[in-house]
Parts: C-alpha cells; structure tokens; sequence
C-alpha cells in the first residue's frame, strides 16, 4: 500500500468508462432505494464513484498519519495524481463534470492533508528535542 496513491482508483474507473465506454452515462439510476420516508432515492454511477473517493481519501489520511510512513513517495505521487486529474479536467471535454471536479478536488485534498500531516510531525518532533 505504500507508495500507491488510492485515490488512483476512482480516477482509473472514471477515465476507463469515459475513454472506453462512451455509451454509459453517470447520470442514469443504477438501483433505487426507497427510504423510511417514503422519498425513492435514485443512486448513480457518479454517486458510487464519489463514495469510492471519499473513502479511498479516508484511508490515504489513515495511511499518511502513521508513524514510520513514506511521506516523500506518499506526497510525490499525491501529487503528480492532482495534476494529471487536474489536466484532464481542464483540457478534455469529456472530464469536464462535476464529478470529476469532485474528484480532483478529493486529489487536492489528499495532496494537502499529507502536507499538513508531515508539518505537524516536524513540529512535534521539533518541540520534542527542545525539552
């Protein structure tokens, strides 16, 4: 696990059913769910993939927060991940979603919060050899 970007993983199925699918639309229901409430609740493929990311940044900030971690490789490849999502997002009309700005935006996140996380360790590490 360490060393691969996880948010590598929605991005890869986005860009696959984009490039090699054009035929499906992240729009259309896959599976109804009615609520307690009575309120039909359509879930969609863009709905899943967001899940997929919010949960694959869950476990990269678990990742990152350990101690012993790989923090140059881990940030590195955060952030070559950002940029190359970010590219196709804003070169290619077919990435040009809300999704898939969601996406990047998950991406920019992960790349952040493992920056924060190697700042805080720094300090604490700092205010340690000074006591």
């Amino acid at each position: 696990m360490i060393g691969f970007p996880l948010l590598l993983i929605p991005l890869a199925i986005y860009n696959i059913i984009v490039l090699l699918m054009p035929g499906v639309s992240f729009a259309d229901p896959l599976l109804r769910l009615t609520l307690v409430s009575g309120a039909e609740w359509a879930v969609t493929l863009s709905d899943l993939l967001l899940v997929l990311g919010i949960l694959m940044l869950l476990l990269e900030v678990f990742k990152g927060a350990r101690p012993g971690a790989k923090y140059l490789t881990d940030h590195l490849l955060s952030l070559i991940l950002f940029a190359a999502a970010a590219a196709e997002f804003v070169l290619w009309p077919k990435f040009g979603t809300s999704t898939y700005f969601l996406l990047v935006l998950l991406a920019l996140t992960d790349f952040l919060s493992g920056v924060v996380l190697r700042a805080q360790r720094g300090m604490r590490v700092a205010q340690g050899a000074g006591a």
